[in-house]
């Protein structure tokens, strides 16, 4: 370089412009609209948009982008259908390869702003960053949104703490119902187009150190830098409370004319309110909540729906029609109901209280579910053939026994001619559905189409919503509580006890972590020719594996050993276990080296 040249700072090679600047801009949206909905997709967006900021030619269509990593037929459909509205609105010959108003320059696609920004988390907390200072951004300390998810937690650990002889910790549930009246969102239900809870901030709570999580069931407590938090809130809650009160003794009236972000800001301070009287509430003697508490734990005829759950899996994905099909069905039957995820099971009926809006909020309290005891598992023939198969109806079984709901009921649907070209004959499939009503004890109702499936939920909902008509429904819980359910003739014939939909859903996950005993148990399942029942009646002599090694050594000899657990009964009929799974068992469990 020549003396005479001037110097030229900063990057020396010119980023390439993108060739398709267009579909670069929908990609960029979709990513900051999913992101800002805390939704894992906008990890995949953000690839395509990689990917498309290598590629070097122009794509005439979506179509062409298939031939690039990450652009798969999800994407492809969401650009094709924003193509087509864009010709529309811009006409058929409009220019699709330049750059349109407003869209991302290329090479800067990470929304990368150096003014003050606020980050949301996929609960709705907000992490607060401060502008520049000297070039470099400060950021502030975590702080989240007032009545958000952690906001809630972090209230309702700070308020438990303060009772007089408290545990120091609280389970999940117990903190879900104590913070639910302190947030917006529901710790149970995700929002529409989301998969995300207000519980979802607890894991950014526990991240920055704010509250502690141990044992198992988990418990949550706060730390000190927690606690200092909760502390500052509270005292923003209180003051905020205080002064709204003294604005209400002024004026009387309620300004309902002003705009939607002043509504929202007055609802959120009269929430406060209410919040600082639950405080002192709960700083009472503990005697003194015993009534109030024994009252939330009941819902009384008339103050609650029969709601059908459909799992989303049911209305999404695979056969989209018909999956659609059992959607309108309900609708056109007039079936109250409610999608959303259950871990196990298709469909099951709940208890859903009535709530009504409270003057100068938003949104309505979010009301309280009990699930009754009714809980479908529904097959299709070919799905009945490939879980047979991969052994996920054993399983699905077990699970259902396990899942706390008395009325377990397997939906068939199909037979004749759909079962004809599946990799099982039609008379083993047919085998397994007399094995689950006779040996597994399950109720099985067999139809041949969706609408028959749709037919049948409908009338159980008639028949669930008349006979809970006029049954006081109790609230039990085996996560604070053990396995004891409350007495039903404590309130006499017309009561029954229920476990919430939150602790139904969270106890039926499959992959969370497992005790030792449910280990065991499902080892044991995995030896053919041993069903739940059997693996039960085990349990029942021997909880652990430990325990049972335990039991084969004090055996004298080892014909004594292979018989242990011969003379087991199980199952109705009580039935002896018998000596070949005894045999069997026994040379899993002992046998050093490969079982010939």
């Amino acid at each position: 370089m020549s003396a005479s040249e001037p110097v030229r700072l900063g990057r020396k090679r010119v980023l390439p412009s993108c060739p398709n600047p267009l579909f670069l801009k929908w990609l960029t949206e979709l990513r900051d609209e999913a992101k800002e909905k805390g939704l894992k997709i906008q990890y995949t967006y953000q690839k395509a948009i990689n990917s498309l900021n290598k590629y070097p030619l122009p794509l005439q269509s979506p179509r062409e982008a298939k031939i690039l990593q990450n652009f798969g037929d999800g994407i492809c459909k969401i650009l094709e259908d924003r193509l087509l509205r864009y010709y529309r609105e811009n006409g058929a010959d409009a220019q699709i390869h330049s750059i349109p108003l407003g869209a991302p320059p290329a090479g800067r696609t990470n929304n990368i702003s150096l003014a003050p920004s606020r980050k949301k988390n996929p609960a709705g907390d907000e992490e607060k960053d401060g502008g520049r200072g000297g070039g470099k951004r400060k950021k502030r300390d975590y702080v989240p949104q007032k009545r958000s998810g952690g906001y809630a937690v972090l209230l309702a650990l700070y308020r438990h703490s303060q009772i007089p002889g408290n545990k120091g910790f609280m389970f999940k549930m117990e903190l879900q119902a104590e913070a639910q009246s302190l947030c917006n969102k529901s710790f149970t239900v995700p929002d529409l187009g989301s998969k995300y809870t207000a519980w979802s901030s607890v894991s950014t709570l526990i991240q920055k150190n704010l509250v502690l999580k141990t044992h198992s069931p988990a418990r949550y407590s706060l730390t000190e830098e927690g606690l200092a938090l909760a502390e500052r809130l509270a005292l923003v809650d209180r003051q905020a409370g205080v002064g709204q009160e003294e604005e209400e003794e002024e004026e009387g009236v309620v300004d309902l004319t002003g705009s939607g972000d002043e509504e929202e800001e007055s609802a959120g301070v009269a929430q406060s309110r209410t919040d600082d009287d639950d405080v002192c509430v709960s700083q009472k003697p503990l005697s003194s909540q015993t009534g109030s508490r024994n009252n939330a734990e009941r819902l009384l005829p008339g103050s609650y729906d029969i709601v059908l759950c459909v799992d989303f899996i049911e209305t999404t994905g695979g056969s989209h029609h018909r999956k659609q099909e059992l959607v309108k069905e309900l609708q056109k039957n007039g079936v109250r109901f409610d999608v959303r995820k259950l871990n196990v099971g298709d469909f099951l009926w709940v208890a859903q209280e009535k709530v009504s809006p409270v003057p100068g909020e938003l949104r309505a309290p979010v009301g309280r579910e009990l699930v009754l005891d009714y809980i479908i598992e529904r097959k299709r023939m070919d799905d009945l053939c490939g879980s047979i198969i991969d052994g996920r109806f054993r399983e699905q079984k077990f699970r259902l026994k396990r899942c706390g709901l008395r009325r377990p009921i397997y939906l068939v649907e199909g037979g004749g001619a759909s079962a004809s070209h599946l990799s099982l004959p039609e008379a083993t499939l047919q085998q397994a559905i007399v094995n689950t009503q006779v040996v597994d004890g399950f109720f099985v109702k067999r139809v041949q189409d969706v609408r028959e499936s749709v037919a049948y939920l409908t009338i159980m909902t008639r028949y669930l919503t008349r006979l809970y008509k006029n049954r006081t429904l109790i609230r039990r819980s085996r996560e604070l509580e053990g396995d004891a359910a409350v007495d039903e003739e404590e309130g006499g014939p017309a009561s029954c006890s229920l476990i919430s939909f939150a602790e139904f859903n969270y106890r039926a996950v499959k992959n969370k972590s497992q005790t030792v005993r449910e280990v065991f148990a499902r080892q044991l399942m995995q030896i053919s020719g041993l069903s739940g029942d059997k693996a039960a009646a085990i349990l029942e002599l021997y909880s652990t594996p430990d325990s049972l090694l335990a039991a084969y050594d004090r055996c004298s000899s080892e014909a004594e050993k292979e018989k242990l657990l011969s003379c087991i009964r199980c199952g109705k009929l009580k039935r002896n276990l018998g000596p070949a799974l005894s045999r069997t068992i026994y040379q899993l469990y002992c046998t050093k080296g490969p079982l010939s």
